[in-house]
């Protein structure tokens, strides 16, 4: 090459990564996240100008037009509310006005522990639909599981029963076309959920990440299990997989209809089948936290912030990534400081590298914090769980990291009633005695090289 055209690419990249950079300041959504990016495309933009075609963007319009403007429209998968009691409103009605979501009275509530019980009761009920089946998960694996997924689904819609399928495009990126292409011979209506209706290879962020079954309108399911063997515990070496989700009946399925009804109207542009939910027979008042990126406020780190802010004996937490924002690592903070109990649960073993490295440093300053910290063993432990006092417990797919927070697309029940408490509080205790109790002498005692890559994988907070 000669040194004419070399000096020329040189000026290109550098130009680029100046443009790049001023993107970056206008767009980027925190200013942490602005600075990082600018800093780094203005200087290196050899290094980051790719990264940043891939993970740059932190909005988008078309679905965030099409949501606000088709909102009352999809409004039909939604029943009367009953205003919820007053001790509800004052903890959590600032979260209900946000989301612009109801809490709903009466729902009859199923904890559902691993993945053996999660989908013993998911296929049970799918095998009963008699009108419409409506599925979405970030992650659809051609494996024992999904095969046993596929076949349920091809049986109900051979019976003549809408099926519709979203899974994420990038979440599922092995799954095979044949997989894909067996259900629509079959009649199964299924689509890759992308929040550009055009192809852009160089776009992951904006995942869809919820995890969402409904059974002829009346049933529901949400929570933290992927369609995959290894959500079976059946993939050393994060086996056995630790995980939760819970089944729903009651008036509230419909706001889980409502959140599938818009992911799948901006990827069709057409409506599945909406059915009005029956009246619940349960002592449950549930509001269902459909976030993401489209929404005005950042409405995932909002709703832990609530959510901590209404404790007043305890929180105790679990989540696979352990990297709060300032925001929700504030009001963990203040609960201590009103003499909340406040634990986390996080895993032993990683899943992904970096975002471990990160969890442990960010778990060293919440141990220094008086927060209490525990490892889970054996295995990986992918739960998403939150516990309030006696009497609130949500169960969903938000992790506790920036993507959750302002990147993906979730969605989690939050259920005021002390029955289903109960269950979780049993459920956390029997975890909490597997666990151990993390303290600082993890990192401490750690060589340096490893207390290193943990500072430099927090400066990577922001995409994680």
């Amino acid at each position: 090459m000669n040194l004419p055209l070399l000096t020329l690419i040189i000026v290109l990249v550098h130009l680029a990564g100046l443009v790049a950079a001023t993107h970056a300041v206008m767009h980027t959504r925190t200013p942490q996240g602005a600075f990082a990016w600018a800093l780094g495309l203005a200087l290196l933009p050899w290094l980051t100008l790719l990264p940043y075609l891939y993970l740059g963007r932190s909005r988008f319009h078309g679905y965030v037009d099409l949501h606000r403007r088709h909102r009352r429209q999809l409004d039909l998968a939604r029943s009367e509310a009953i205003q919820p009691p007053q001790h509800i409103l004052e903890r959590y009605g600032a979260l209900s006005t946000m989301l612009d979501t109801p809490f709903h009275p009466g729902q009859a509530l199923r904890l559902l522990v691993d993945g053996g019980a999660t989908f013993t009761a998911i296929l049970a009920a799918i095998a009963q639909a008699e009108h419409s089946v409506l599925v979405q998960f970030f992650i659809i694996h051609d494996d024992g599981l999904g095969r046993r997924m596929q076949q349920a689904l091809l049986k109900r819609a051979a019976a003549g029963v809408k099926v519709c399928v979203l899974y994420d495009g990038i979440g599922s990126y092995a799954l095979p076309h044949r997989y894909v292409e067996t259900l629509r011979a079959g009649g199964v209506a299924i689509h890759p959920f992308a929040t550009q209706r055009r192809h852009n290879r160089f776009q992951v962020n904006f995942r869809n990440h919820r995890k969402i079954v409904v059974v002829d309108g009346a049933i529901g399911y949400v929570g933290g299990l992927n369609v995959g063997d290894e959500y079976l515990g059946q993939k050393p070496p994060l086996a056995p997989w630790r995980d939760t989700h819970m089944e729903l009946r009651g008036p509230a399925v419909g706001e889980l209809q409502r959140s599938f009804a818009e992911d799948w109207h901006w990827v069709t542009g057409t409506l599945p089948p909406l059915h009005t939910p029956p009246l619940g027979q349960g002592s449950a008042h549930t509001l269902i936290a459909a976030t993401g990126p489209a929404d005005r406020q950042e409405s995932c780190s909002l709703f832990f912030v609530t959510a901590i802010q209404a404790a007043r004996q305890r929180v105790w937490l679990t989540t696979p990534y352990f990297v709060p924002d300032s925001a929700v690592m504030a009001e963990l903070r203040l609960a201590v400081f009103r003499g909340v109990d406040v634990r986390v649960l996080i895993p032993s073993i990683a899943d992904h590298t970096t975002v471990f490295l990160s969890s442990t440093l960010h778990a060293r300053d919440a141990v220094r914090a008086g927060i209490r910290m525990f490892r889970h063993h054996p295995g990986f432990m992918h739960q998403k769980v939150l516990l309030v006092d006696d009497d609130t417990a949500a169960v969903g797919s938000m992790n506790m990291d920036s993507r959750s927070f302002r990147l993906n697309f979730e969605a989690s029940a939050l259920n005021v009633d002390r029955g289903f408490a109960a269950d979780v509080d049993a459920m956390l205790r029997n975890d909490f005695s597997h666990a151990v109790e993390f303290d600082e002498s993890e990192y401490d005692h750690a060589p340096w090289r490893r207390r290193l890559a943990m500072h430099l994988a927090r400066l990577c907070d922001p995409i994680l």
